[in-house]
């Protein structure tokens, strides 16, 4: 594809920005992250004269430990897939309504469990630090190589599969987590992640009227580049081994039939012979659920 097709996509697509902007902010839940925070549980660390975190001041298993911290770290990852979607919608135009609004909601959520995992001191705190700072530096395909051929719908598809995932991922760690604190906040990050994937949804739906083909096959490209959460966190393996199961071919193929429904796949035709195959890989996940 052309700079200049790449030009006339995006501006297609900026059509339909005004209606799906309308329709996320009445689908999408305002909440404030400090009321979700016990400040009552919190005290000093030895910095400021109190006590450093020690094991014995968590009461949380390691599978919820783990499964929070990888959470935490994909949302602390936010300026990668915010730096993702400005490659062709800069935030500093009217693509401000997707790409600032999606920005600002899902940057609340790093912020509600940071400050609850550090208020409860649920895990170290300090741990949590040093790996923020490691996985953010080290960012989400972050080298020219693994975005040099990345385009528009490329790039919504990817943000759609990574919302479903988030959302498929935050719910069986909800499953686990016996604090009712910690799970009401682990469903509004849910809720926001699913709002979310159907705004992508919405887009990849205009997509499929301004180039079906580029469409389809984005969208089986996103599918069969899923990674699992926390595998590209280092030196996490056997943090990861303890949540392992919250993710596999049945998640997948959930992902694929929100898809498939959100843009009504199966009755597109017309394609070419690439992208007709990408569709039956697609319904084929799909229909697998």
């Amino acid at each position: 594809m052309s700079i200049l097709e790449i030009d006339e996509l995006v501006i297609a697509l900026e059509k339909a920005l005004p209606e799906l902007s309308e329709e996320h902010q009445a689908d999408a839940t305002p909440w404030q992250p400090h009321d979700w925070v016990p400040w009552d549980l919190g005290r000093n660390f030895a910095f400021l004269g109190g006590k450093d975190w020690e094991p014995s001041d968590s009461d949380t298993s390691d599978e919820v430990r783990a499964g929070l911290l990888a959470l935490l770290l994909l949302k602390d990852n936010l300026p990668s897939y915010h730096r993702l979607l400005a490659m062709y919608f800069p935030a500093f135009s009217d693509w401000r309504a997707l790409v600032g609004t999606w920005t600002a909601e899902d940057n609340r959520h790093a912020i509600v469990l940071r400050d609850y995992l550090v208020v409860t001191r649920a895990l170290d705190p300090v741990d949590a630090e040093n790996r923020r700072r490691i996985h953010v530096v080290a960012g989400y395909r972050q080298r020219e190589e693994e975005i040099a051929d990345l385009r528009p719908m490329d790039v919504l598809a990817l943000l759609a599969v990574h919302e479903l995932q988030t959302v498929g991922f935050t719910e069986k760690l909800r499953g686990v987590v016996v604090d009712d604190v910690l799970a009401q906040i682990l469903t509004k990050i849910a809720a926001d992640d699913a709002s979310q994937a159907r705004y992508f949804i919405g887009f990849l739906g205009a997509g499929l009227v301004a180039d079906q083909d580029a469409t389809v096959l984005a969208i089986d490209w996103a599918l069969s580049n899923i990674d699992t959460i926390g595998a590209d966190i280092a030196d996490f393996d056997e943090q990861r081994n303890l949540f392992a199961h919250y993710e596999g071919p049945e998640t997948h193929a959930e992902i694929a039939k929100a898809i498939v429904d959100g843009v009504k796949l199966e009755s597109v035709d017309g394609l070419s012979e690439a992208a007709d195959a990408a569709k039956k890989r697609i319904l084929a996940l799909a229909n697998s659920a």
